[in-house]
């Protein structure tokens, strides 16, 4: 087998992995966040259900950079679409004199950014981001209501795991699957554009 996304248990009998660093991607989500957030100041940082392997090292990691910098606020918004809407919009009504809000996973992260437009968040001075592409996520990038999300490249822990397999199935076990470390990108205003192209997108015009 080979894992993607997330890698629970390296010491597994897994024959590679492929994604991202879970960890250094929170760190530098961390380093974003002291970017955009006085020192001094609050944050919120939404988690879907704390302790999965896939999204708690993002938590550890931007905690780890970001130390006592920032008083930081770990909330739980549930793995239901509907949850984590209400539980974020419900957290800023109770702190509005937050700094930041922030997430480490797709459906927390566009929830972010809907609460961050509803209430006008961005012209506050109140930043947020998160992780995914979710197409709410890219509109809220897009219309200013949110400052960045964090690209995984999940093309790529789609398509690499299926090749290297194949490649192991046909060389009888001769090609190892790589372990391979997707890294990240920072989707902002600056470069929102190409994310919205249907290039990108499996909407993509199909070749011949």
């Amino acid at each position: 087998t080979v894992s993607y996304n997330a890698d629970g248990n390296p010491l597994n009998e897994r024959l590679a992995y492929v994604g991202q660093d879970l960890f250094a991607s929170g760190q530098a989500m961390g380093q974003k966040i002291l970017s955009l957030v006085k020192p001094g100041g609050k944050i919120a940082i939404f988690i879907a259900t704390p302790g999965s392997g896939n999204i708690q090292p993002r938590v550890d990691g931007a905690k780890a950079v970001i130390g006592n910098k920032l008083t930081i606020d770990v909330v739980a918004t549930g793995a239901a679409i509907a949850q984590e809407a209400s539980t974020i919009d419900s957290y800023y009504q109770g702190h509005k004199s937050i700094n930041g809000l922030f997430a480490v996973d797709g459906g927390s992260t566009w929830y972010t950014g809907v609460t961050s437009k509803k209430y006008g968040l961005h012209a506050k001075g109140i930043a947020s981001g998160g992780f995914d592409l979710q197409p709410g996520t890219l509109d809220a990038i897009s219309s200013g209501d949110m400052d960045f999300t964090i690209d995984q490249q999940p093309y790529q822990q789609g398509f690499l795991p299926i090749f290297y397999l194949w490649l192991y199935k046909l060389s009888g076990g001769l090609q190892s699957p790589s372990t391979t470390n997707t890294g990240l990108k920072f989707v902002t205003s600056a470069n929102i554009a190409g994310y919205r192209s249907p290039s990108y997108f499996e909407g993509a015009p199909k070749t011949k």
